[in-house]
Parts: structure tokens; sequence; C-alpha cells
């Protein structure tokens, strides 16, 4: 039965099943991936994954921290260099293992579908909950403090492991916002995707994933580790999340995720206002629909590979860490032509 009897306009809930949990990667199966595996042509691989101790510092998002490394312990010895003759003088082995304290979305890295939900009458009793894609339930499938044994959170249902579990691979299909605008700040609504696609000859089939590069990322690797607020309020094409043209056409297109080299993959500094969302496209991708959306990635040296042979698709390989509860990921995607 469905979790919810009242499900948002213009949303595909239950289309994928009551308990769906995968939203449009249900669109990749193994005809996308026979398909999207026929563009290895030369067998040339490319990570798209920055250092993921960048952007540097906190000034994306102050929530989110950069990766700390410590040695990992017992007994208060901490095991970095550690010779094994200390234990046993017959031992001549020397060990080094370490532990991370990671934000999840500090750098390169995949939004889940618990990421962002909605205050909404999914219950149709006229009183508004705090709910998820396909009507998952705040502090039932995604928990906060005390709701998980040992975990200050967790996501139940629509963690990222379910993501991994698919896993994501299929056809990525890059759309080179830099090639066609610049590297400046440039709003992309659907009458400037259009264009783009058009000028770089760009066809798109059920399960694509997108693969947005706007420089964003390129410009955080020369800033390294000092990112500069103002420059990057001027970097880089974003999504126009409040424009319904595009909304419409994300869901009519039936694509399987986006990732954008940028931060938030649509313009951060919507009007509230206008729609009463901060994040109107997360809201329809992640909320409606149930299209992951990834963040950071680093496209320069791809995009720089596929211009000059005519080429907009690769064979992409890009799952989320296999970690229950998780609500975002790292993510070391790797693209092949």
């Amino acid at each position: 039965m469905p979790q919810w009897k009242n499900r948002p306009e213009g949303s595909n809930w239950g289309d994928f099943g009551a308990d769906d949990q995968l939203g449009t990667l249900n669109y990749i199966g193994p005809a996308e991936r026979r398909a999207a595996a026929a563009e290895i042509r030369e067998g040339l691989a490319f990570c798209l994954s920055l250092p993921l101790d960048l952007p540097g510092k906190l000034v994306l998002n102050p929530r989110r921290k950069p990766p700390v490394l410590a040695p990992t312990c017992l007994d208060e010895t901490p095991y970095i260099n550690f010779p094994l003759a200390n234990l046993d003088p017959i031992l001549r082995d020397v060990i080094s293992d370490d532990q991370v304290l990671l934000s999840t979305q500090y750098s390169t890295q995949w939004d889940s579908l618990a990421h962002v939900g909605a205050l909404f009458d999914a219950d149709g009793d006229g009183v508004a909950e705090r709910v998820y894609y396909n009507g998952h339930r705040a502090g039932l499938d995604v928990l906060g403090a005390g709701g998980e044994a040992g975990h200050g959170c967790y996501a139940r249902r629509l963690s990222v492991c379910e993501m991994a579990k698919t896993p994501v691979q299929g056809r990525g299909v890059l759309i080179d916002f830099v090639r066609h605008y610049g590297p400046g700040r440039k709003l992309i609504g659907l009458a400037e995707m259009q264009e783009v696609l058009k000028a770089q000859r760009i066809a798109l089939c059920p399960g694509d994933i997108l693969l947005l590069r706007t420089g964003y990322a390129e410009a955080l690797v020369e800033m390294q580790d000092a990112p500069d607020p103002e420059r990057l309020d001027q970097t880089g094409a974003v999504l126009d999340g409040t424009d319904a043209a595009l909304q419409a056409w994300i869901t009519e297109s039936r694509i399987g995720a986006i990732a954008a080299d940028n931060y938030a993959v649509e313009n951060p500094h919507s009007d509230p206002q206008a729609c009463c969302l901060r994040l109107p496209l997360h809201h329809h991708c992640l909320f409606k629909l149930g299209l992951p959306l990834a963040e950071l990635w680093y496209l320069r040296d791809l995009a720089r590979a596929l211009e000059p042979r005519g080429r907009s698709a690769v064979f992409l390989t890009a799952p989320p860490l296999y970690l229950p509860g998780a609500i975002g990921s790292p993510v070391t995607p790797v693209a092949t032509l």
C-alpha cells in the first residue's frame, strides 16, 4: 500500500511501486547499460572527482567541514608506522592504519533521496507532514538523534546504499556550458538548455545521466584551498530551478540523474518568496521525481577529450559508498570512452 493518499502535483510517486526508493534510476536497466557500454571505443578513462579536501575551508557551506584524517588506536597507541615487533619481537611488519571524519557532501558527492523533503499533506487530512520522495516519513524512515543506536542520524529508507546496490552505472552525457557560454555566471532555463543541446548536437535517451560542465570546479582547483566567495558567485552556469518549463523538460526527458561540477546544481540564490522553496530544483528532482543530484564533479579533462572527437556520451560508473543510513556520499566517478 502507498504511504500517501495525496501525491504532489507533477510527481511520479507510486509509478515505480508503492515502496520505491530508486526513483528515476529505474530508467537505467540492462538495455540502457548495454547501450552505454557501446560508448567505450578507445578505452580512455577519466576520474571525475575533485580531491576530497576541496573546495577548502567552510566557504560553500559552513555546516560541512573538510575531512580530518587520524590514526586508528588500540590501548591509546596510534597505529601509524607501528612496528609489530612491539607486540612480538620476531615480527618485521610495520603497520599504518587510518580513519576519517568526513562530511559526506563536502566535496564531489551524491545527494540521496533523503537529502531534501518537504512539508506536504500526504495523508489528505489537511495537515502538512515532513515527507520525502514517495511518501517516506521523517521520524520513521529518516531518523534524527536517538533514532538508531550508535548514530546521530540514520536514513532507514532512501539512503545512498540503495543507489550503491543498484548500482549507478549507465550513459553519461556531457553538456558543456563553458564551451557555449564561457565560465561566467549564467542562468540556465529551458531555452538556454535547448540552445546548448542543439549547438552541441546532443540527443538524450531515457536513463541518461547529465554531466553539466560549468567551470565552477575548475575555479576551485585554481583557488587551491583558498576559495573566493565573491569570485565563485560570478562563476559558472546554474540551472534556474524556478523555470517551470525546465522542470517539465526534466520530467519528460526521463533522465536518470543530474551531476554538475558546481555547488547545488541550481541557482543557490533563488528567491524563496517566489515559490516558498529555497531549492526549487532539489524539490522537483529529489522530492517529486526521485531524481538523484550530484555536485562538485570535475569535468574539464573529460570535456577536453570529448570535444575534438565530436562526442558527448561516455560510459559512466559512479556508485556512492555502500554506507547504510547515509544521506549523502562522496563519489569517485569514472567516465570511459
